[in-house]
């Protein structure tokens, strides 16, 4: 009778609180951390907790046990972790504010060139944690050349609800402007493509009560020629365009494609990116842009 649902306390309070004041914790997932979320026992000091660095694991199971039992007291301990909290917040908003502001350019700096922009998105691609930042390529490329083709992509919906419980066809859905109609569907992948993932991807298409023009897959890992060959024996059978394309490839042929739009996407790319929530993009890869960004324009 002394244990209670740390599920229900997070979602009910914990979670609109941490909203509300754009706190540095993980909104998304459902107790606290995923290291707690599906645990069905009472949290000891003696259970192991699979969570990166262990030592906080630890240091919390700690806390929790002494203030049940009532070695230390909840209100001043809660008081002193949204201190803590409140403190990195500032220390991180205080770190992004001074990236930006030394990103600041004289009005006749010359922009970077879209083989420069093409080695700072590959930069950016290769550091920890980036899965995220291939749709925001993406949506990035639409937005600065959206009006241009008549095309828009739909707004981005969040990074961790799968494609059955959105209703979506793929990552990334592109619609005629005007018409709403759907043009191109995205999938992106930070794996390889396989025959099935095209399979998986024909079937969504085949039963979906919209039709789409085109179906592409868009990964940072090698492409295989029979992989190349299945998606394109595609379009015979279902009028639908399959394609599987390489990130990088994509990205640097729009760039100098539309050479001319260059910087709106590197902005736009910036801003999408910022606008992220750190549990979908992690403060340490939108420093590390920021970072990377100064250091290409220094040059």
């Amino acid at each position: 009778g002394r244990s209670f649902s740390g599920r229900v306390y997070d979602e009910r309070f914990v979670e609109p609180f941490v909203a509300k004041y754009a706190l540095p914790c993980n909104s998304t997932t459902a107790f606290l951390t995923p290291a707690f979320r599906n645990i069905d026992r009472l949290l000891t000091r003696d259970l192991v907790l699979v969570g990166n660095p262990r030592e906080v694991y630890a240091a919390a199971l700690e806390l929790l046990d002494e203030v049940q039992n009532g070695v230390i007291e909840p209100e001043p301990t809660l008081r002193e972790i949204i201190r803590f909290l409140l403190q990195i917040k500032h220390e991180q908003d205080a770190r992004m504010q001074q990236l930006l502001a030394d990103l600041k350019q004289p009005m006749d700096a010359q922009p970077l060139s879209s083989e420069q922009i093409s080695v700072l998105m590959q930069q950016h691609l290769a550091c920890k944690n980036s899965s995220r930042l291939s749709v925001l390529m993406l949506s990035a490329v639409y937005e600065s050349v959206g009006k241009l083709i008549g095309e828009a992509a739909v707004p981005l919906r969040a990074h961790n609800a799968a494609d059955k419980q959105t209703g979506a066809l793929g990552d990334v859905e592109v619609v005629f402007l005007g018409e709403g109609r759907l043009a191109t569907c995205y999938e992106m992948k930070d794996k390889r493509v396989t025959i099935n993932d095209i399979n998986l991807a024909l079937s969504k298409v085949a039963t979906a009560n919209r039709r789409v023009d085109s179906y592409i897959f868009i990964t940072t890992e090698p492409i295989e020629q029979e992989v190349l060959a299945h998606a394109a024996a595609m379009y015979d059978k279902t009028g639908v365009e399959f394609a599987v394309l390489d990130c990088m490839g994509f990205v640097r042929h729009f760039l100098h494609f539309f050479h001319r739009h260059r910087q709106q996407f590197l902005d736009g790319y910036q801003k999408l990116l910022l606008d992220e929530p750190n549990s979908a993009v992690g403060q340490p890869l939108k420093e590390a842009f920021l970072a990377l960004r100064k250091a290409a324009e220094s040059n």
